[in-house]
C-alpha cells in the first residue's frame, strides 16, 4: 500500500497547486511536474519557494508508482504524507480556506 499512499500524496499536492492556478484565472498545464507548476504561481507567492524540496521528493511518484516494478517504502509513504500535509496546509492558506484538521499523536 506504500505505492498508493506515495502516489495519492502526490496527486494532492498537484491538485492544490493546479487549484491556485485556477483561482488565479490562468491556464493549467496538463502536467505531472509539481515543480513547473511552481514555477508557475512563484511569481505572485514567492514563500511558496519553500515547498520546492518536497515538491522535488514527490515528483517521482506521479507516474512511476502506479506501475509494476516500483515499490516505495514504508519511510518514503511517511515523507510523502509530510510533505502532501505541508503543500496542503501552504496551499489552503493561499486559498483562504481553513486548515485541515490535525490528526493526534498516539503516546
Amino acid at each position: 500500500m506504500h505505492d498508493l499512499v506515495c502516489f495519492c500524496c502526490q496527486q494532492s499536492a498537484e491538485k492544490y497547486l493546479k487549484g491556485i492556478l485556477v483561482e488565479l484565472g490562468q491556464n493549467v498545464p496538463r502536467t505531472h511536474n509539481l515543480e513547473d507548476l511552481l514555477s508557475l504561481l512563484l511569481p505572485t507567492y514567492p514563500h511558496l519557494a519553500a515547498l520546492r524540496r518536497g515538491l522535488k521528493f514527490l515528483i517521482q511518484f506521479a507516474v512511476e508508482a502506479r506501475y509494476p516494478g516500483f515499490h516505495a517504502t514504508k519511510a518514503q509513504a511517511a515523507a510523502a504524507l509530510r510533505w502532501a500535509g505541508c503543500v496542503g496546509d501552504a496551499c489552503r492558506a493561499v486559498l483562504g480556506v481553513r486548515p485541515r484538521r490535525q490528526r493526534r499523536k498516539s503516546p
